[in-house]
């Protein structure tokens, strides 16, 4: 298989990494659970990729493949999503039947964030049309480098079971299950700092 470059994109190329990111995202169980409708989901989508990634962008850690085919936005030690947004974006749009289990969810992902520094992937994501072509893994291995440069811990939460297996074989370890309500189940999972080897 041909090797998939990786690179930083630019603040400029927001709107093309959001729209990859919300194709991969159209059937994602906790995505669709809270913007149920297609057209609540598609016209929410960018805001709340905006809300958890934008600062990305900063760190020049929002990774793409070389030919935008997929994109991961991770977030450095010390910086979180826009927490007022998401939850502003949620309280808005999402189904007023499940908002207490939303919030439910939300609280229980604040709880298992770790103490100890790391880097943390809210998004991650291929076009559908370029899933299994090897894209996730490009994008997992160049994030990782940079973890393993830091010394740092990585954390993100799957929201995908079928994504699981992929984050395993890069070092992942489930820490538990968040699932409150009618909501699908939301892996999280820690990669512990690896120490340099040199």
């Amino acid at each position: 298989m041909t090797s998939i470059a990786v690179r930083s994109a630019t603040r400029s190329e927001e709107s093309a990494v959001s729209a990859v990111i919300g194709l991969a995202f159209a059937t994602d169980p906790m995505a669709r659970w809270s913007l149920r409708e297609a057209q609540t989901y598609l016209a929410v989508m960018p805001d709340l990729i905006r809300a958890f990634g934008a600062a990305s962008y900063d760190s020049d850690s929002a990774y793409v493949s070389d030919d935008l085919g997929g994109a991961a936005l991770w977030l450095p030690p010390g910086v979180e999503p826009d927490i007022e947004a998401l939850d502003r974006l949620i309280t808005t749009n999402a189904d007023p039947a499940i908002l207490p289990d939303v919030e439910a969810v939300f609280d229980s992902m604040a709880r298992y964030h770790p103490e100890v520094p790391h880097w943390y992937l809210p998004l991650i994501g291929a076009d559908p049309a370029r899933q299994g072509q090897g894209i996730g893994n490009a994008l997992m291995t160049h994030a990782l480098e940079r973890c393993d440069r830091d010394g740092v811990a990585a954390y993100l939460e799957s929201s995908n079971p079928r994504n699981i297996p992929l984050y395993q074989r890069h070092g992942f370890e489930i820490l538990g299950t968040i699932q409150h309500g009618s909501s699908p189940v939301l892996t999280p999972m820690l990669r512990p700092a690896q120490s340099n080897r040199h």
